[in-house]
């Protein structure tokens, strides 16, 4: 998402500096990135759910110069490690200050209106507030950002690129130190893989994928089932004629 000032009020600090929450204002090219946005939120979500100290978030203001509230940027998803949510959640809102630390990881995702501040001005930014990693995922695979992904860590105060691989099928794959993940570029769909497990991040659609096949596998199970009650039945109905018919001939 775009750097915008911020100017709408909603908390403050000791010294009543004010540090909105949100700018009130839309989010640009929304139909577009949402979905992207949701889904690789959810990755990460889910990934570090369990994890203390790690927080996930994105889309909400970073505030990185303590007493100017103009001085705020907004990634659309970021991960950092090692910290007290103490702060984030008594403020609600990044304070890089009080966190004693900027995100380790900050991903943006290509869009009409962000493309070229997300190429300048935030990797620009985003060098000199110490993020250790900047990523860039374009799901057109090249029509904003002119490449598919892009990882780049900090080396020296200045953005040094991630080795890329490019495998059978268009698979695009960059590892992340930060993260100890590999990041893919997957026929438009961001999907991360774990190396230590050989196993592949889930996201919101393989959850839904998982639910339907468990859905579909219970209720081939429970008509199975079914088949097999009704079959038993039937023999127990037919036992039960032999037996009649049986006593019938013994004069029973």
């Amino acid at each position: 998402m775009a750097t915008r000032p911020a100017d709408t009020a909603s908390t403050t600090d000791l010294n009543e500096v004010f540090y909105p929450e949100s700018d009130g204002m839309p989010l640009p090219d929304g139909e577009f990135q949402a979905p992207i946005y949701r889904e690789v939120l959810s990755i990460f979500e889910m990934y570090y759910e369990d994890s203390p100290g790690t927080h996930v978030n994105g889309n909400t203001f970073l505030y990185y110069e303590e007493g100017n509230p103009r001085r705020s940027v907004s990634p659309d998803c970021y991960v950092v490690f090692d910290i007290s949510m103490e702060s984030i959640e008594r403020y609600n809102t990044y304070r890089v200050w009080e966190m004693g630390k900027p995100p380790d990881f900050v991903l943006e995702i290509g869009s009409p209106s962000t493309a070229t501040t997300d190429l300048v001005a935030k990797r620009e930014l985003y060098a000199q507030m110490g993020i250790e990693e900047y990523w860039r995922f374009d799901s057109t695979g090249g029509d904003f950002y002119r490449e598919p992904l892009v990882g780049e860590h900090l080396v020296d105060g200045a953005y040094v690129r991630l080795e890329l691989e490019r495998e059978p099928g268009g698979l695009v794959r960059v590892h992340s130190p930060v993260l100890r993940l590999d990041l893919c570029w997957d026929n438009g769909l961001l999907r991360a893989y774990n190396p230590a497990t050989g196993k592949w991040l889930l996201s919101p659609r393989d959850v839904s994928k998982l639910a339907r096949e468990e859905r579909a596998a219970r209720q081939s199970a429970e008509a199975l089932a079914d088949e097999e009650r009704a079959a038993r039945q039937s023999t127990e109905a037919r036992l039960a004629e032999v037996e009649a018919e049986l006593r019938r001939l013994r004069g029973e």
